[in-house]
């Protein structure tokens, strides 16, 4: 089957698949965020003495993990969308406000990505580190940088794909 698949849709299978394992990476992150709490509250009361530095790691998690599910969420189509204005439209209509969505969806990305490579130069130039544990903050950029890259690929391709479809209709 793989064969017979076009370029194109060779490309937004790999880049469908890089989503996913970036989406359970993400998974994978929130669930250290969880555990570092679990294990944290558990040692306050048999022990009073929580994990110093655990809302530090909440807060670099956490955004981590939020960063890493928007590409995928961008290439599923599974972004919140507004039901009340796709209840009675046509499917023509329907791909017409995907397709202005995603261009709307882009440009966001692209200036994400551009505000948070500005953030990640400060915060290098600035070698700002979390207070209790003492780990430069930079650290969260990469991944966060790298889900933008990633979004912007995805929303990219599904543009494309949602321009092949409205042509086709």
């Amino acid at each position: 089957m793989a064969e017979n698949q076009s370029g194109w849709a060779r490309a937004y299978d790999r880049v469908h698949r890089i989503c996913e394992i970036w989406a359970l990476i993400g998974g994978l992150t929130l669930l250290s965020v969880v555990l570092v709490n679990a294990y944290s509250i558990c040692a306050d009361i048999i022990a009073n003495k929580p994990f110093p530095g655990d809302f530090e790691i909440t807060e670099v998690g956490v955004a981590i993990a939020v960063f890493c599910f928007l590409p995928y969420c961008q290439i599923t189509g599974s972004n919140v969308s507004a039901d009340i204005f796709t209840a009675k439209a046509g499917k023509s209509q329907i791909i017409l406000m995907n397709l202005f969505s995603g261009i709307i969806a882009l440009g966001f990305s692209l200036l994400l990505l551009w505000r948070m490579s500005e953030g990640l130069a400060s915060y290098l130039e600035y070698e700002e580190v979390t207070g209790i544990l003492g780990f430069p903050l930079w650290i969260g950029f990469i991944p966060s940088l790298f889900s933008l890259g990633l979004l912007v690929i995805a929303t990219f391709m599904t543009i494309v794909d949602l321009y092949g479809t409205r042509r086709r209709a």
